[in-house]
């Protein structure tokens, strides 16, 4: 499973990335957890918000910072 972090380094996005490392952590995934600070990168997913998430390449969510419980739901 691949995840990335789609964002430009700013707060929300490392807490996004915290949240998800806990999330992957917590589900005994095997994921591979990539940041995409690009912003070109980030706007071929079709994200002009930031934090964004998506996993194996489809965005689950932008805009905001989702909970751990929230990333586990999507892990499973």
């Amino acid at each position: 499973m691949k995840i990335q972090i789609l964002g430009t380094g700013c707060p929300k996005c490392q807490k996004l990335y915290e949240n998800v490392q806990d999330a992957v952590a917590e589900s005994g995934a095997q994921a591979e957890i990539i940041k995409v600070t690009d912003l070109k990168e980030i706007s071929s997913y079709g994200v002009m918000v930031t934090p964004a998430l998506a996993i194996d390449g489809v965005v689950k969510i932008l805009g905001k910072v989702p909970l751990v419980d929230e990333i586990f739901d999507w892990l499973a």
